[in-house]
């Protein structure tokens, strides 16, 4: 039984458990996962879907139009929402009878399968904010209610639906920055 206990026995489980330790707190740090809650994102996200979500990512770059990001709610509440960025800070977003405007260009939206018929004054996104939109507006709690999501709130973006193994892939990209390049160049 002493065999057992030597120090360089000791020292590798000592080794082991610390390297354990550091894998488990930099994951947490970098990833987590996330379960769909509310309606907002159908058909893209149901309830009860588990989403990764990279916390990493943005850290080293923007967020973009077109993410899907996970962000604490700006009322003040502990709530975490999913939804799409539309507006980046200096965009001005505009919607009539349903058809969003980003900069003044028509944003084409294959995600939104269900027609909304509200409208929105033309209004520039605040420095260090977004505007943030779910993909089943009418029943979205989301920027059209008349607020932003500020920086400091953003969580992660959605990369990759875990649950349930139907839905197993990773998130569609709509990079909606791509779309408005194409509309000036007229293609």
């Amino acid at each position: 039984m002493k065999n057992f206990l030597t120090k360089p026995f000791l020292r590798e489980v000592l080794i082991t458990v610390a390297l354990a330790l550091a894998i488990f707190f930099a994951a947490r740090a970098t990833i987590q996962t996330y379960e769909v809650y509310q309606t907002s994102m159908e058909p893209s996200f149901f309830q009860g879907q588990r989403v990764v979500v990279v916390k990493a990512l943005y850290w080293w770059g923007e967020p973009q139009r077109g993410d899907v990001v996970i962000f604490t709610a700006p009322n003040g509440s502990d709530e975490e929402y999913i939804k799409r960025i539309i507006g980046v800070p200096g965009d001005t977003i505009e919607i009539v009878y349903g058809v969003v405007y980003v900069n003044g260009f028509k944003l084409d939206e294959p995600y939104v399968q269900r027609s909304f018929s509200y409208s929105l004054p033309r209004q520039e996104v605040p420095v260090d904010n977004y505007f943030v939109l779910g993909d089943n507006r009418d029943v979205s709690n989301d920027s059209h209610r008349g607020w932003f999501m500020p920086r400091e709130h953003l969580i992660g973006k959605a990369w990759l639906v875990t649950w349930p193994p139907s839905d197993w892939g990773v998130v569609p990209s709509f990079p909606l920055t791509d779309q408005m390049v194409a509309t000036v160049n007229g293609t």
